[in-house]
């Protein structure tokens, strides 16, 4: 904050005042604010320098009066309210924008959370960042924020409703639906890495050979041989009547006339639905009359490719989820019903009664469908067997059936009895789903289902998980555990071993080198650097290939084993890393850094390269050059192992580990040496061993690599024998 805002004059600035948007850069991994994606904007407070938020008269209270939410958040003073309080005592408005972007988020459905705001070397601009996973829901926050502070700072009226409603549109269009999101949370607890593979609801959990994918509650392991049968209710029932559960007596039918000779044989009442429908669309039960079955069959045959008539199974819908051939979660429904005031149409009390449930709604967040009376041809069928129309006014107190199906929402899953429990995870078994939505009609799920007359009627892949997350009544059900329990059992983590290289000097060939000496270990490495992009030898970039998106690729890829990143301190601090953790991160030195004024400081290339240390998990090492005090420093931020390296076997650094009892590399003379406090061993002669090609290489290049394959678990003779035959790229790889 600039130190010339408290002898600033008390006059008030010109109008209007303006808070520019200089630059804005979405970092896509790791970087120096945070470990996970922020949208970093550049701002000029211009005159506002002078002038923070208590000393614009009115300010504080035109922007309470437009968001009030805002004056809660903790703020650094970390205490409710926290926010209001240093408002009142007075911020600069490059923080407050801060947090009136988050709040806008958080009130379109989307958790932010964290936010920091700096001023840069130049008076008035500041960098502020706040952390969001779409950079087009991000891009859209900031520009909602940005209008909202310019119209509370002139004074002007503005529209939060639509701004929210505007920020939610993109989050429903952008973002991940809330049950892949649920799943993609669960896989976070369990310290397993996601990658968004397309717009929509294709995930990777896990890296490389070691991911598995996720569709919504679609697993790879989803067979699509499954799918159909489950798309198929005719064939569903008949492989699951054969297996001995029991399912409705029912008959596809390809005309109104065979809809009620099947009616008439299997006994009325009856159930006419699609063949292939889903979400109870189509379905009409319950039947008792030709007529009813002539309009069931219409309704039915336009929502599907096919008509099944069902021997009626009186009773409640249930959903019962499966996963991995468990029962994990199950719901009951309910019809749904109207109470006439004798005054309003039934549009009107469908509107006031059922659809003002904030679970209703036509974006993926609810797990209950707005009810349209006008589109949805079920439901006029219903209001037409009880003699009514959806313009139609019944009497005061009448109740009247809106819906029978479709509204499972009522949490059941610890009553359900075993059999009936044995007999979902049997049906999920012979369609062949890993992940399946069991519907069943019974009165009572607790009971089995042959000692009341109850059947399996559906089995659905890709099952939707809202109704067993935000269930009516009762608490919701960890389903997006149980789907990670069944993709990565034994507390896997979808990990492969990945190692970082940052710094200014030598970190390509670094990079090559233990890529190198990890695959002599028998895995099958992945390499990004400036050098290229490889997978073992087979080079897919001849150059320039330490990027994000370049890592990305090496991440997505299957037979990828494990994986070694060159990153440059410009991708650090313009895009941020492509992996959210690795084993070992090595930094070479803290030398000038980036095309930006903004690094020029020790204390600003520290920041930077740290990114690399700070993403080391704890089972891992960070790999650290002795000879450089300002990396040296770093040891303390990795939450593993630190090794050091240098060239002198007497630099105080390694004197200090080793005495410590430490892991160290150095040379002795011209013998690259492990040592583990005041054990040594020898590693090999650069003079004597190494290849022409290798023996160019510069000793901390050496160094570094055998510290890097040490902390990796490789063997002396293994990283020697990687020593004397390497060959740097481009000789060793093969260009595509």
């Amino acid at each position: 904050m600039s130190s010339s805002s408290t002898a600033a004059s008390q006059t008030l600035p010109p109008a209007p005042l303006e808070l520019k948007i200089l630059s804005t850069t979405f970092l896509r991994g790791p970087n120096i604010w945070t470990y996970t994606e922020v949208l970093e904007t550049w701002l000029d407070l211009g005159v506002l320098e002078e002038w923070p938020s208590n000393r614009l008269p009115g300010f504080v209270d035109r922007l309470l009066a437009v968001l009030p939410s805002v004056a809660a958040h903790r703020c650094s003073i970390g205490e409710t309210d926290g926010f209001h309080l240093r408002l009142r005592e007075g911020t600069w408005m490059g923080h407050v924008l801060e947090h009136v972007i988050i709040e806008i988020l958080e009130l379109a459905g989307m958790t932010a959370g964290f936010g920091q705001t700096r001023e840069t070397s130049v008076s008035g601009i500041y960098r502020m960042v706040f952390r969001v996973p779409d950079e087009t829901v991000a891009r859209a926050a900031l520009a909602a924020g940005h209008a909202l502070m310019e119209a509370v700072l002139n004074n002007k009226p503005f529209d939060l409703k639509q701004a929210v409603a505007q920020v939610h549109s993109k989050i429903d269009e952008y973002w991940l639906g809330p049950s892949t999101a649920h799943i993609v949370i669960s896989a976070g607890k369990r310290k397993i890495p996601y990658i968004r593979l397309n717009k929509g609801n294709l995930v990777q959990l896990g890296y490389g050979s070691r991911q598995n994918r996720i569709w919504t509650a679609e697993s790879d392991r989803t067979s699509a041989i499954a799918e159909g049968i489950a798309s198929n209710k005719d064939m569903t029932k008949n492989l699951l009547r054969s297996c001995g559960i029991p399912v409705p007596e029912g008959e596809v039918v390809e005309s109104i006339e065979q809809a009620w000779e099947a009616a008439q044989e299997l006994g009325l009442p009856v159930v006419v639905k699609p063949t292939d429908g889903n979400r109870g669309r189509g379905v009409m039960l319950d039947l008792k009359t030709r007529g009813e079955i002539e309009s069931a069959w219409h309704v039915a045959h336009e929502e599907g490719s096919g008509v099944i008539v069902e021997r009626y199974i009186a009773g409640e819908e249930h959903r019962v989820l499966v996963v991995g051939g468990s029962v994990v979660a199950a719901v009951r429904g309910e019809s749904v019903w109207i109470t006439a005031d004798g005054s309003s149409t039934l549009l009107e009390l469908v509107d006031a009664q059922i659809n003002s449930d904030p679970r209703r709604g036509s974006a993926d967040i609810q797990p209950l469908e707005t009810l349209n009376l006008l589109a949805n041809s079920v439901l006029q069928d219903n209001l037409q067997r009880q003699g009514l129309k959806p313009q139609s006014v019944p009497e005061a107190g009448r109740r009247v059936l809106i819906a029978r199906n479709g509204n499972h929402s009522i949490e059941c899953t610890d009553q359900i009895h075993p059999e009936v429990a044995h007999a979902c995870k049997l049906a999920a078994r012979i369609v062949g789903l890993d992940i399946a939505g069991i519907d069943l009609v019974c009165e009572d799920i607790g009971r089995p289902l042959d000692e009341q007359g109850g059947a399996i009627v559906e089995v659905n892949a890709g099952p939707s998980l809202l109704m067993h997350l935000n269930p009516a009544q009762g608490e919701p059900r960890p389903v997006g555990k149980a789907i990670v329990d069944h993709l990565f059992p034994d507390n896997g983590t979808g990990r492969i071993p990945i190692v970082g290289v940052t710094g200014t000097r030598d970190t390509a060939p670094i990079a090559q080198l233990v890529a190198w000496l990890m695959q002599l270990s028998g895995m099958q490495v992945g390499l990004s650097c400036s050098d290229g992009l490889f997978v073992g030898a087979r080079r897919l970039e001849t150059y320039g290939a330490s990027d994000w998106e370049s890592g990305q690729r090496l991440l997505i890829n299957r037979n990828v084993e494990a994986a070694v990143f060159e990153n440059s301190p410009q991708m650090i601090v313009t895009e941020g890393l492509s992996y959210d953790r690795c084993d070992i991160g090595i930094v070479t030195d803290a030398d000038a850094i980036v095309t930006m004024d903004e690094y020029d400081t020790d204390k600003q290339r520290y920041k930077v390269l740290r990114t690399q240390v700070d993403v080391v998990r704890q089972e891992g090492a960070a790999v650290l050059n002795a000879e450089d005090a300002l990396v040296l420093d770093m040891a303390s931020l990795c939450d593993g192992e630190v090794l050091l390296y240098a060239q002198d076997v007497n630099n105080a650094a390694l004197l200090a580990q080793r005495e410590a009892g430490g892991r160290v590399v150095f040379m002795n003379g011209t013998m690259i040496v492990q040592a583990h406090g005041a054990q040594t061993i020898n590693v090999l002669d650069i003079q004597k061993d190494l290849r022409p090609a290798a023996r160019s290489l510069p000793v901390p290049v050496l160094l570094a690599s055998v510290a890097a394959a040490w902390a990796l678990g490789l063997e002396p003779d293994m990283v020697a024998t990687g020593l004397e035959t390497f060959e740097p790229a481009p000789t060793r790889a093969s260009s595509l």
